[in-house]
């Protein structure tokens, strides 16, 4: 055993869960092609100003949560990105992306960072996917962004997920209600939490997520968002739903979900799972419309997009049942050498089937005839290609099924033939 650990709040991700994770960014990248997104790979680490002017300095992921640091003598801070769409906007601006036309769809498969508690779907490196649709914020834009993401997880098999939405306005408008929520919680200050008395000053909207029942007590009776938006923001809100009802996508509107991130205006949602229990979501997402000018662009880029938590993710699908059905990544088949004098034949052997795409695995340790078939069985092969002096001299191979234990011979050619069938047909047994 080695000396060294993983660092707390990081994990170790071994072969039988990367069929898990692969499977997932496959549906996801297959369904982004559907809607027309294309992927983008960012920095892991950006300057730690782009997440303070981008996310909002009084946020709990830019007070508490980032890992910064100075890489060089002119001790510029940098930091692990903690979420991905500040870095997005920053590469579509620094790549002058709009002057070549004003919509760009964009998605990402990425690890972020945060100093957060570990625990069961929260680790301080964990891996989200998400897309970023820039340079329009319309309702249907909107729509387009949730209809992708509730389809990716449709197309998963995942039951019971709840999709909560609200509308936050624009910048005058919350502008009023922040006054108000202020002038609300006053009176109660010394009922306040430590986080609730510091958002008070802050971020009043920010007391509304909180998850203390005696602050949710308040909440109840605080006034709402909703009641000081202005016309044009409420049918823009309306038609977002209009579009969610005629795609038959079902949601709660939440009159207090806020998100945690200060770029958020007018439409903001989040999925959440009762798998989960307290930290019940999974992903969310909505518009952020001035990002773009909080980081130094002359122009407006209206956005609007989401995240999803791959970890929380999985963990909803591993409680759901939907992992165990996964296909496997074991290989089709598995080389038996039955003689020491036929592994060089053997290995030739194996070769020609990786050529003609079937999967195969081959003694490399000199193992006994039975061992390799104890080895077989460990790796979950679905046949046995046995090698002895018969196969070599008459160049017939006896393929063996070792679920059934039928058992074939026939030469390497309809070898070949037989095995490219079962796997175009997604069926080992036929």
């Amino acid at each position: 055993m080695s000396q060294f650990q993983s660092v707390k709040g990081t994990r170790d991700i071994f072969p039988e869960e990367s069929v898990q994770w692969n499977h997932v960014e496959s549906v996801v990248r297959t369904h982004a092609a559907l809607y027309g997104f294309r992927e983008i790979r960012i920095p892991v680490f950006e300057y730690t100003e782009l997440f303070r002017r981008g996310i909002g300095s009084t946020t709990d992921i830019v007070g508490k949560e980032m890992f910064s640091f100075q890489p060089d003598p002119k001790g510029r801070s940098v930091t692990l990105r903690p979420e991905m769409t500040a870095g997005v906007m920053r590469a579509a601006l620094q790549k002058n992306l709009f002057s070549s036309g004003m919509v760009h769809k964009l998605f990402y498969i990425g690890e972020l960072f945060r100093k957060e508690r570990p625990q069961a779907g929260r680790q301080r490196q964990f891996s989200q996917f998400g897309a970023e649709l820039l340079g329009v914020s319309s309702p249907a834009a909107v729509a387009e962004v949730i209809s992708l993401m509730m389809q990716v997880f449709s197309s998963l098999g995942l039951k019971g997920l709840r999709l909560r939405i609200n509308t936050l306005g624009d910048g005058e408008e919350r502008s009023r209600f922040r006054e108000a929520l202020q002038a609300w919680f006053v009176p109660f200050y010394d009922t306040l939490d430590e986080a609730s008395k510091e958002r008070l000053e802050k971020n009043p909207l920010r007391i509304l997520d909180s998850k203390n029942p005696t602050i949710q007590e308040l909440v109840a009776g605080a006034p709402r968002l909703y009641d000081y938006l202005k016309e044009t923001s409420l049918q823009d809100f309306e038609k977002v739903l209009f579009y969610l009802g005629e795609r038959d996508i079902a949601y709660d509107i939440d009159h207090r979900l806020v998100r945690g991130l200060d770029y958020y205006c007018h439409t903001a949602f989040e999925v959440t799972s009762s798998e989960l229990g307290a930290q019940d979501a999974i992903g969310g997402g909505g518009r952020y419309d001035a990002l773009a000018r909080e980081l130094g662009s002359s122009m407006d880029v209206p956005a609007t997009g989401f995240a999803v938590g791959m970890e929380r993710l999985l963990i909803t699908m591993e409680r759901q049942g939907l992992l165990a059905a996964l296909p496997s990544d074991a290989p089709l088949v598995y080389v038996v050498v039955q003689q020491p004098d036929l592994v060089d034949n053997g290995m030739q052997l194996a070769w020609q089937l990786r050529q003609a795409d079937i999967s195969a695995e081959i003694d490399l340790a000199g193992k006994s005839m039975k061992a390799q078939m104890r080895e077989a069985n460990r790796v979950n092969a679905s046949y046995a290609l046995f090698l002895g002096a018969t196969e070599y001299s008459t160049g017939c191979y006896s393929l063996k099924n070792l679920a059934t234990s039928e058992q074939i011979t026939l030469t390497l050619d309809a070898i070949l033939q037989f095995l490219q069938e079962r796997r175009a047909q997604k069926s080992l047994y036929s």
